[in-house]
């Protein structure tokens, strides 16, 4: 799937021309721009959102509260403080599987995931997995029986969507961090199993 070019190049005019009024109104300098967007990014990362997942499978208090309101849920352990937007975490059953988009643009929960791939980006995949999900997991090499209904849920830029997996059979004696090691980011996203 290739990424949206004349998008991407849209929004990096848009921010470069913000960061040039903010750096010309002396609201900041480039130098602290850089400082706070590494700072953001080395704060983002895929680890984050497994750390959420394996508390989830070993603490069913927490697991509750995150699928109640997952913003308040990862906030408890570190993540998203001062983000505006709303966490929705949507767990996947033996019945119901879920998958993430933004069909918009590419709205996407970056603390919890790190970076978005570059196929969630894509045109092909935010059109395709609305009207065909599971042609669009097979790509990924996730087939899905008959039986289970997918899900897909539209992120926005208010409401940011993750996936809490199925914890996978025979990890009963692993702790935390080790359940987190099996966590993927596309397990997160919806587009592969664990």
């Amino acid at each position: 799937m290739s990424g949206d070019h004349h998008t991407d190049a849209t929004t990096a005019r848009r921010v470069r021309r913000l960061e040039t009024l903010l750096e010309e109104k002396g609201l900041i300098t480039g130098e602290r721009l850089d400082e706070a967007i590494d700072a953001f990014l080395a704060e983002s990362s895929p680890a984050n959102g497994a750390r959420v997942v394996a508390r989830a499978w070993t603490d069913d208090a927490y697991r509750a509260r995150l699928l109640a309101d997952g913003t308040a849920a990862v906030q408890e352990l570190g993540h998203m403080e001062g983000s505006y937007q709303r966490l929705r975490v949507v767990e996947n059953t033996e019945s119901v599987h879920n998958v993430i988009v933004c069909t918009l643009c590419s709205c996407y929960p970056l603390r919890l995931l790190g970076p978005s791939p570059s196929w969630y980006k894509s045109e092909a995949y935010r059109s395709r997995v609305v009207r065909e999900p599971r042609a669009v997991l097979r790509e990924f090499g996730l087939t899905l029986p008959d039986s289970v209904d997918v899900v897909v849920w539209d992120s926005s830029a208010e409401t940011r969507y993750m996936v809490l997996p199925r914890r996978p059979q025979a990890t009963e004696g692993l702790d935390e961090e080790e359940l987190a090691a099996l966590v993927t980011r596309n397990a997160l996203i919806g587009t592969a199993p664990l």
